[in-house]
Order: structure tokens, then sequence, then C-alpha cells
């Protein structure tokens, strides 16, 4: 009963969060719980893993809330947030740190139940100063991994698979798949604005690894010892989407700092999506098979250009809603 009365009260409270940030009193709000007032542990031995994983993106939110919550990020966490935030995070395999998975993949919910997944009908649960762009950027990244489903499920089915013609039909899938997370992908000006993105949006998401605002990290107090601890933020390169592709299509990437960072990124991933990207790498001999049956050459090269397409649509977006407005700021 205690978990179940704690975790609306966490609902209560995360839901605020936006109205707390605007007047200031967020801090203080944290700053005045009891230091052993979450505790989960019931839910943690029962496994309810649907809900651990939405009370750890309330208690993300909260956390970069505080941290974020003004000029200069604080630099160390109260317990009554770290201590939880740790238990749940390490029950899901993760770091406690706002993940691709706490600020996408279990932050949303259908308008209307009776429909399907699209962006006229996800809504975000946690917010932290709200508004059109921060709800779009986000639900544009829900709306692709709803696409790219049929991807991932195709591309399961084709580690096993030596029969052409159905090579040949999950090929097809996977194309249609990727096209049309690139018209979602294509849609984000439509109502993210750059300069609202970066002022208003990516503030609250950053880490404390590679900051130079917490050149030491994150101290949760109470917890590691009080020693303090570098984890990365939140960025779509924790999606297993693209890695899951490129493990079937055998892409390996040439420069090594690139390849440590996206190997880094999968300890942010929830365990289930690091295991089958780690599977799809050992077992996958699609490229094998292509290359000795020249005529599926061309549905798979269709399909590493709509890969193609997706990163280069990444990278434009790094250029117009990060360094061009960070020229100006």
């Amino acid at each position: 009963v205690r978990s179940d009365s704690q975790s609306r009260y966490l609902t209560d409270l995360s839901s605020e969060v936006p109205k707390l940030l605007l007047t200031s009193s967020l801090p203080q709000v944290i700053e005045s719980l009891p230091g052993t007032f979450f505790n989960f542990n019931e839910m943690i031995e029962n496994g309810e893993e649907k809900k651990l994983r939405c009370i750890n993106s309330q208690l993300s939110f909260l956390a970069h809330a505080y941290i974020y919550s003004d000029n200069k990020p604080k630099k160390k966490l109260p317990k009554s947030i770290a201590s939880p935030w740790i238990r749940v995070s390490k029950y899901l395999g993760r770091p406690a740190v706002l993940s691709y998975a706490s600020y996408c993949l279990d932050n949303w919910y259908l308008i209307d139940k009776n429909k399907e997944i699209s962006l006229d009908n996800v809504a975000l649960i946690n917010n932290f100063l709200g508004g059109v762009d921060e709800d779009w950027f986000v639900t544009i990244h829900v709306c692709i991994e709803d696409a790219a489903s049929e991807a991932v499920r195709s591309t399961i089915a084709l580690v096993e698979e030596t029969s052409e013609s159905k090579i040949e039909m999950h090929l097809k899938n996977i194309l249609g798949s990727l096209e049309k997370v690139n018209s979602i992908f294509k849609r984000m000006p439509e109502k993210c604005d750059p300069y609202i993105y970066y002022h208003r949006v990516r503030p609250y998401i950053f880490g404390w690894k590679n900051n130079p605002d917490l050149p030491e990290g994150l101290i949760y107090e109470d917890c590691f010892d009080n020693q303090p601890q570098l984890f990365r933020g939140e960025t779509g390169a924790q999606s297993s989407i693209v890695p899951t592709l490129d493990a079937l299509f055998n892409v390996v990437h040439e420069r090594d700092e690139l390849r440590e960072y996206l190997d880094e990124m999968r300890l942010y991933m929830p365990p289930g999506h690091r295991e089958l990207i780690e599977y799809v790498e050992k077992h996958s001999k699609l490229k094998e098979f292509i290359n000795e049956n020249g005529d599926l050459k061309q549905i798979y090269d269709e399909c590493l250009q709509e890969v193609s397409i997706f990163r280069t649509q990444h990278l434009q977006y790094a250029a117009d809603y990060i360094h061009s407005q960070n020229t100006k700021s």
C-alpha cells in the first residue's frame, strides 16, 4: 500500500514540474522531502517492471529539474530522490540519469486508446517546462520508434532466415518501415523551433559527463560513498533502432572515438535492447548472403540508403538545433 500511495504522490509531484520550475520553487520542494521519503522496494521485490519504468521516468524528470533549476547546475542531488532513483535504475539495468528510455520510450500515452500511435494521438506523461516544442520533439521520437518496430521484427527474423524469398520479403518490410521513419523525422521543424529547443528544452537533458559546469560529475547524497558520478545525458544515440540495423547489415564504424561513443551509449539502453543488438551482431550473416545472391543487392542497398538518409537528417538537425543556436548565444 505504501508503495502505491508513494507512487501516486510521485505522479502528482512530477506532473507539477513545469509549474515548480516556473516559480523557482522546485529546489525547496525537493529539499524539504525526508531523506527516506520514497521507497519502492516492494515493487522491486514483486518485479513490477512496467510501474517501475514509469517511476524511473518520474524520478529522472524530478532529478534533472532539480539539478538544472538555476543558471548553474547543482552539484549534489538530495537523498530523497537520489536513493530511490539509484535503486529503481539498478533494477532496470540502467544508470541513474535521464536516458532516452525514460525521456521517450516510457514517457507517453495514447490520447484515444482505440486509435493507433501517431503524431495526432500521442501525448507526454512528464515534461520539464512543457509546451508545444518540447512535446513535439519527444512525440516525434515516440512515433519513430513505433514506425521502426516492423524493421526490428524483420531484423530478428532475418538473423536465422536462409530462404531467398523470405529474406526479400523481410528486406521489403525493413525498407517500408524505414521510409515511414524518415517521413516522420522530416516533420520535426513543423512544431519544434530551434531557438526554443536550444534554450528551453535542451538545458534539462544534459548529463554530468563531459559537462563543463559539472567537471567532476554529480554527487548522489549518501550514495556511492558520496563520490561524484559521471553519466552522459539523454540523446537519440541511446535508441536501439540504428544499432540493431547496423548489426544486421554488418555496418562497422571506422572512427575509433565514434565507435567507442556508440558502444558507450548501449549502457543507457534497456538491457533487452542491448542483448538484441549483441545477438544480431553475433549471428547476422545477411551481408554474406547478399554477396552470394546478387538478386537481392538492390533492395539491400535501398535499405542502407534509408539508414543513411536518417543519419544525414540527424546531422542536419544537430547543425540547425544546436550548433547554429550555440553561435548566436
